[in-house]
């Protein structure tokens, strides 16, 4: 099997795969070619694949030698009827091209729509990603923020802590308490499921529950949307917490929904001047509603940083997360005479398998793309 690494597009700066985990499918048995480049934005370059055994080439040279063609986000390119795709997808921002890449009979795995399963934990690329979009929040806003984060003592006297407010604690919000606490913050959490509050405790953040809340074991440990009731109730009291935090790290999402609107400009106006807020929900309609995607504004003194694209500002690390976790899927989709196969009735791959001979494949996908 040949698996061909292709290079992203400006403004990302990470790639699919470093020469470290190029080495380990080598191994494995799995050709590596890498597109001329591919690797520069993450420092990594052509002679370090070439000294792991990769090759390099031109896009068409990767795309005609390849089985299946390996990238952050949805290519570009003339690709082959038959040949596999696996990227990141954003199923409702990308639902064109995987039309097209249906329509032309390619295989595309979508590597968000991997099934949040034990099994599939090593696989999880969203849950890699988060955890890097939860380190950098933190450290940002705290780079923005015209206070310390920690308690100080000194002989001028004694500088409370800065209050932060997390809103959504998934993976990424936390990471962002964990981080927040070592930088000596104080920490409050708002989350709608109560299954997480113990893990909010356990990194020493605050727990705000709101009563109420619907869950859904069936959402795979994800929110799920709420009643108008609960919206209005939670709005409320976010708003009293707002009003007193310093700093809100909102990572609130669900997936395939534009993301809930948490902080309403009028919330905005009530915040403390120099207050910092980082909406990591940015790209799915904001946690905020002066949210601009991103893009960095100030609003009556608040600085309201819009940015969901974190892990391309740590290229390094995040793409040797990226890497590891695609090796762990490619485990399962090659077969024990070393070929690629696209295995429908594991319930991994038919999860991540968006299109496949010209038919939709993933049923989250046809939920959140409404496809019958």
């Amino acid at each position: 099997m040949v698996l061909g690494i292709l290079k992203e597009a400006a403004g990302e700066n990470r790639v699919a795969m470093l020469p470290g985990e190029a080495a380990a499918a080598k191994k494995s048995g799995i050709e590596v070619i890498i597109e001329n480049g591919a690797g520069e934005r993450s420092f990594a370059y052509d002679c370090d694949y070439i000294a792991v055994g990769a090759s390099t080439g031109d896009r068409k040279t990767v795309i005609e030698k390849s089985d299946m063609l390996l990238s952050v986000n949805p290519p570009a390119g003339d690709f082959r009827e038959g040949q596999v795709l696996c990227s990141v997808l954003n199923p409702v921002e990308n639902r064109a091209w995987i039309e097209s890449a249906r329509s032309k009979g390619l295989t595309v795995l979508a590597l968000d729509l991997i099934p949040r399963t034990t099994r599939a934990q090593a696989m999880d690329i969203l849950s890699s990603m988060a955890t890097v979009s939860g380190y950098k929040a933190v450290l940002h806003a705290a780079s923005l923020l015209p206070r310390f984060f920690p308690m100080f003592m000194s002989a001028a006297g004694t500088i409370r802590p800065a209050k932060v407010l997390i809103l959504g604690a998934g993976v990424a919000g936390l990471q962002a308490i964990a981080i927040a606490r070592k930088l000596g913050a104080s920490v409050e959490v708002f989350d709608v499921r109560s299954a997480v509050k113990e893990e909010v405790k356990s990194l020493g953040g605050k727990f705000i529950e709101v009563e109420g809340a619907l869950e859904d074991a069936s959402a795979g440990g994800y929110a799920v949307e709420q009643t108008e009731e609960f919206k209005r109730k939670q709005q409320e009291l976010i708003q009293q917490r707002a009003e007193a935090a310093d700093v809100i790290i909102a990572t609130a999402q669900i997936p395939g929904k534009k993301a809930p609107l948490l902080i309403l400009k009028e919330t905005v106006k009530k915040m403390k001047p120099g207050s910092v807020i980082i909406d990591l929900a940015a790209s799915t309609g904001g946690n905020c509603e002066l949210t601009k995607n991103g893009d960095t504004i100030v609003v009556n003194n608040v600085t309201i940083v819009g940015k969901s694209d974190y892990p391309s500002d740590m290229p390094s690390d995040a793409s040797k997360m990226f890497g590891s976790n695609v090796l762990n899927l490619l485990k399962i989709l090659i077969d024990r005479e070393g070929r690629l196969n696209v295995n429908l009735e594991d319930e991994i791959i038919a999860g991540t398998t968006a299109v496949h001979n010209g038919s939709y494949i993933s049923q989250r996908l046809k939920q959140m793309l409404n496809i019958q």
